[in-house]
């Protein structure tokens, strides 16, 4: 009798199994539906994603994209087990970025890697996903969800984000021409620290002996991980009107770098500028994140936005009603300083 041969080796066998990466592109074709606008039907299943920008109302667009993550605070998403919020930090850290260009968002891909593929766990992520993508009008169109065993230990996840925007051509920002002495900035409220300076969170809530299922120092009435999880402020349905009826000179996303690094990235080389730290609320989660941290205050305006997560150059004349229409739309918005030549 001759010995049986032995097994031939599978994909499955080697971590990878096919049959969930199927399961999870059943679970959120719906999700992507969810997100459909003029342009893109946001169906799911082919090589590519398509988007028909005379459709989206465009008569001679010029395309701005970005791209980004999430960072580190994607350990205290998979720690906690609280997966539902970090795609809408995914989707606004790449649109509020193209917003800034004047861009209006128009589609969404995503980079879902992760060791070992569950479709549960892969649902919940790409529902928040969704979740930004209808908060900023978007579609999205596609994406690529990656098991790769060996890559990722345990429950460990990355994510990527990729947006196009696009702006009729002429409308883009800044519009350095039209900066000068005297114009004002108006600050627009975060909801915390979006998803910039995790690393240094990581370090206070250590330094200080807390667990995430801890009731937060600054918010008692939430766990300490749901509290710091708190998805980033999407900024593009208050701010696109004013864009489009030209009362907007510049736009500064607020990210790693804070308003002291960002702010110039939207000025003319000849302007400089001045903020009013006393001028807007700083939140409960920065004033503790300082004392816990005992962080120097340069180091806070360098590292976190400090409750402010769009800045928005405009003519002294026009702040008064910008400021009306921001907070109708729900912002909570101010002057927060002005431009000075350099």
């Amino acid at each position: 009798m001759s010995d049986p041969k032995p097994e031939g080796l599978t994909y499955a066998g080697s971590g990878v199994d096919i049959d969930a990466g199927d399961a999870l592109v059943e679970r959120i074709k719906p999700l992507a539906k969810s997100t459909a606008r003029p342009g893109a039907d946001a169906a799911l299943g082919g090589f590519g994603g398509a988007f028909d920008l005379k459709a989206a109302g465009f008569t001679d667009p010029v395309l701005v994209s970005g791209t980004d993550g999430v960072g580190t605070k994607l350990k205290l998403a998979i720690a906690s087990g609280i997966l539902d919020t970090v795609g809408i930090d995914l989707v606004a850290m790449c649109v509020n970025d193209v917003l800034a260009q004047g861009a209006e968002p128009l589609f969404f891909l995503d980079y879902f890697a992760t060791g070992k593929l569950d479709p549960a766990r892969g649902e919940a992520i790409v529902s928040g996903i969704a979740q930004g993508c209808r908060q900023a009008g978007c579609a999205l169109i596609g994406g690529e969800t990656a098991e790769m065993p060996g890559m990722y230990a345990g429950d460990d996840f990355d994510l990527a984000g990729f947006v196009v925007g696009a702006a009729e051509r002429g409308a883009l920002l800044p519009v350095h021409d039209a900066m000068q002495p005297g114009d004002v900035l108006i600050g627009l409220a975060s909801s915390g620290p979006h998803s910039n300076g995790y690393s240094l969170i990581r370090r206070v809530v250590d330094h200080a002996g807390l667990g995430f299922d801890a009731p937060a120092p600054f918010q008692p009435d939430r766990a300490l991980a749901e509290a710091l999880l708190a998805p980033t402020r999407i900024y593009v349905k208050s701010l696109m009107p004013l864009v489009r009826d030209g009362l907007i000179k510049g736009l500064a996303h607020i990210t790693g770098g804070g308003v002291t690094e960002n702010t110039p990235r939207m000025l003319p080389g000849h302007l400089t500028f001045e903020v009013d730290y006393a001028a807007f609320e700083r939140p409960a989660v920065f004033q503790w994140l300082q004392e816990a941290g005992a962080i120097a205050e340069a180091e806070m305006r360098r590292t976190f936005n400090c409750g402010i997560g769009m800045i928005a150059a405009a003519a002294a004349e026009d702040a008064g009603k910008i400021v009306e229409r921001l907070n109708a739309s729900g912002e909570t918005a101010s002057i927060i300083g002005d431009l000075k030549t350099a």
